[in-house]
């Protein structure tokens, strides 16, 4: 059997009608069986981006997200900065990027405006070299490395961590990779994730996080969110 997680992926649907990937060399879903859709708006845009701009008023915001994946997170925040005429720079952390063949598959056209949908597909081969522009507000850049290989000089309003979950991907859920993540929070930014554990906080608040626990998407009753202290 081959090790290569992307040989074996499958298109399915969640109980939200929305379609998400299984990867079964790794034994997981892209996204909550529960509802990929509800999931992604719930978790990253409402408790993330428009918490985040709900805050500050920013007229442009950063976002870090790490497990690119299908992009659905991506396309739903520039949907709301596209409609909000704020400016979004995007860097998704993506190990192992999947094909535009299958990005192509998702069905996520019925929930993206036919402009976006149509330029990031074309766009997206280029964004996993070099950060390009979706449309005039959104900019995109994908980095395909391991997080902890992960460089950069900028820091972020905003970071997604949407890894696969600890029982499947556990190095993404230790110290070193946590840390690594919050060093790119800017001071008042904001982190969230659909997980919530004990010692997850505890690793937050150690890095200067102040913890708060948000109700949490369909299937799981708290999820976390950490605004980096000022």
């Amino acid at each position: 059997m081959t090790n290569d997680p992307m040989t074996n992926l499958s298109i399915v649907t969640t109980a939200d009608g929305s379609k998400t990937i299984y990867n079964a060399q790794v034994g997981e879903l892209y996204h909550s069986r529960n509802g990929a859709l509800q999931e992604s708006q719930h978790v990253f845009v409402n408790s993330g981006l428009e918490y985040f701009l709900n805050q500050t008023n920013a007229g442009e915001v950063s976002i870090l997200e790490i497990g690119f994946g299908t992009g659905l997170n991506f396309l739903l925040s520039a949907d709301v900065c596209s409609s909000k005429n704020i400016n979004l720079n995007y860097t998704g952390i993506e190990a192992y990027p999947l094909t535009s063949q299958m990005m192509s598959e998702t069905g996520y056209e019925a929930y993206t405006p036919a402009a976006l949908w149509a330029s990031y597909l074309s766009n997206y081969p280029q964004a996993l070299t070099s950060p390009v522009s979706i449309n005039n507000n959104c900019k995109l850049e994908i980095a395909a490395v391991k997080l902890l290989d992960f460089t950069s000089a900028s820091q972020y309003d905003i970071i997604y961590f949407d890894a696969f979950a600890a029982s499947r991907q556990p190095e993404m859920w230790e110290q070193a990779a946590i840390s690594h993540v919050a060093g790119f929070l800017k001071p008042g930014g904001v982190f969230v994730t659909y997980a919530i554990t004990g010692n997850l906080k505890r690793m937050l608040k150690a890095l200067d996080l102040k913890i708060e626990k948000v109700p949490g998407a369909a299937g799981k009753r708290e999820m976390l969110r950490g605004v980096k202290n000022s």
